[in-house]
């Protein structure tokens, strides 16, 4: 079961990274919600349709696509984290690279909840600007 919850989870960081939402969202739960931990304006839950919205979004926003970078892969039974580091140009030309880790949980194969860990004063930065309008979707956070 690792090895397949590993094929998924990577099937959706490729998918996301380049703004693939019709892959993405065949790797996803449909109660699945990711959780940006941290402060930042970008922190918080998402929930099913808004990371659906947000991976259709980075097509424009990045281009490029993310271009992961994996470092680590590391799956137990329906629990699987990835560190990798991110290399893109954005749509308006500037360069951002950044560094994950990602916890994912799973269920019958399918991704439930993803715990992300990044630079989110850098996600701030360059990318709330290019997401505005899929941001101003998220329901607000509990701790403003």
């Amino acid at each position: 079961m690792s090895e397949k919850n590993k094929a998924v989870v990577i099937k959706f960081i490729k998918a996301f990274s380049d703004g693939d939402a019709e892959t993405a969202k065949a790797c996803l739960a449909a109660d699945a919600q990711t959780v940006a931990k941290g402060f930042g304006k970008l922190s918080g839950p998402r929930p099913y349709a808004l990371i659906v919205a947000t991976t259709a979004a980075f097509k424009d926003t990045i281009p490029t696509g993310l271009q992961p970078e994996f470092l680590t892969v590391t799956a137990e039974g329906d629990r699987v984290a990835v560190e990798f580091e991110g290399h893109a140009t954005l749509a308006n030309g500037e360069s951002y690279c950044n560094q994950y880790c990602m916890v994912f949980t799973l269920a019958n194969g399918l991704i439930r909840n993803v715990n992300e860990y990044y630079c989110t004063i850098l996600a701030d930065e360059k990318i709330l600007p290019l997401l505005e309008g899929v941001e101003a979707q998220r329901p607000a956070r509990l701790a403003e």
